[in-house]
């Protein structure tokens, strides 16, 4: 249990969202969620979601309370109150004789919306809703998105030195970041449902786009096919029968070359347009009907250049090595024709900053909120 001094509902609310964190890359496509339990401003029982599938934290908490009577229960997102894979939390709520909840925020998911508000309600029970509501909507930005647009969070990630180079003039990018930052990639490579490049960066790299050590998740490899496929004789292809790798191809691309790969393990989806905006909006649509809730970018520059004209980039994760390369002709991360004034760039908002190993710097920026 916390044992420093709470003692206002923000207090609970903020052990409850760092809770809630634990359950990153293993619960989605559901929330994450943490939950408190609290009597007399003492903590008596912490949960969190653990795992898709599993008890959800208000279940969690109650069994660390053991007798939750007469006291507040601080929930990071509205309790839900249908039966899915599990019973409903308001239920066990009700029954622990909990005096009153403190929710951050309502829950979209149209089988809840306020339904588990409304029935804690009824029982009698005090209600306070949107305590630490924006961090809530920060935690569950992925699984906010999906409820609302059915597509997938986008992550585009990249390492460049400090004067924005992904690669000397010649080419040449091995290291250009800390061991302490690849090993960071690696921890988002094994929470994310999907890793996603373009054609250049496979027969460039031949890459694997497997964490290392292997993370909670199994992330799908995505490879965007505009014209051509990747070889048969690649790892991605190699390996596609023991780890997903799914080809999103234009109508330029042939059935029969599409055919030898499918035997090999890969799935294909075939997109209606050759234009690579359009592309990305329907692979994205695909991506969230198959319940893939966050996806990376790793590459390469004109890959993200799509998708930054598509305007389908949620979150940057950028790694900052302290190098310089220069040169007129070396890489930037971001390719393509580029906007044509400062008005039309994309706007973000810096939303954590980390210093990784003696030098390297890692900067997470959020598109931003138009009001």
């Amino acid at each position: 249990m916390n044992s420093s001094r709470l003692e206002t509902d923000d207090d609970f609310m903020r052990l409850a969202l760092g809770l809630a964190e634990q359950g990153r890359g293993s619960v989605e496509p559901n929330p994450m969620v943490g939950c408190v339990i609290v009597r007399d401003n003492q903590v008596i029982g912490e949960g969190y979601h653990q795992r898709f599938g599993g008890p959800h934290a208000e279940v969690h908490a109650l069994r660390s309370a053991g007798d939750a009577r007469d006291a507040t229960a601080y929930v990071t997102l509205e309790p839900c109150c249908h039966h899915g894979k599990t019973p409903p939390c308001s239920d066990a709520l009700i029954s622990a004789g909990v005096k009153r909840v403190v929710v951050a925020m309502a829950d979209p998911f149209e089988k809840v919306d306020g339904g588990g508000l409304t029935q804690l309600q009824n029982a009698g029970i005090e209600t306070r809703v949107g305590v630490l509501e924006q961090e809530s909507r920060e935690l569950n930005a992925a699984y906010l998105k999906r409820l609302q647009t059915g597509r997938p969070f986008t992550i585009a990630k990249w390492a460049m030195t400090v004067d924005g180079r992904i690669a000397t003039s010649t080419g040449q990018s091995q290291w250009i970041s800390n061991e302490a930052s690849r090993a960071d990639v690696h921890q988002l490579r094994g929470r994310v449902d999907a890793i996603a490049v373009g054609m250049g960066t496979v027969i460039a790299d031949d890459p694997m786009l497997t964490a290392r050590p292997a993370g909670v998740r199994t992330a799908t490899r995505v490879v965007f096919c505009a014209n051509r496929l990747p070889s048969p004789r690649s790892r991605l292809i190699q390996s596609a029968k023991d780890i997903p790798v799914l080809l999103i191809v234009s109508p330029n691309i042939e059935q029969t070359d599409v055919a030898e790969l499918e035997q090999l393990g890969a799935s294909v989806y075939r997109c209606a347009s050759d234009n690579s905006v359009e592309m990305i909006h329907q692979a994205l649509d695909f991506m969230g009907s198959q319940s893939m809730t966050n996806i990376m970018i790793e590459g390469g520059g004109e890959l993200m250049a799509s998708f930054l004209e598509a305007n389908a980039i949620d979150q940057y994760d950028v790694y900052v090595g302290a190098k310089v390369f220069g040169g007129r002709n070396a890489l930037g991360p971001v390719a393509g024709d580029g906007f044509a004034s400062v008005a039309e760039a994309a706007e973000l908002q810096l939303a954590s900053l980390q210093r990784l190993g003696d030098h390297d710097v890692k900067l997470v920026y959020r598109k931003a909120q138009r009001n």
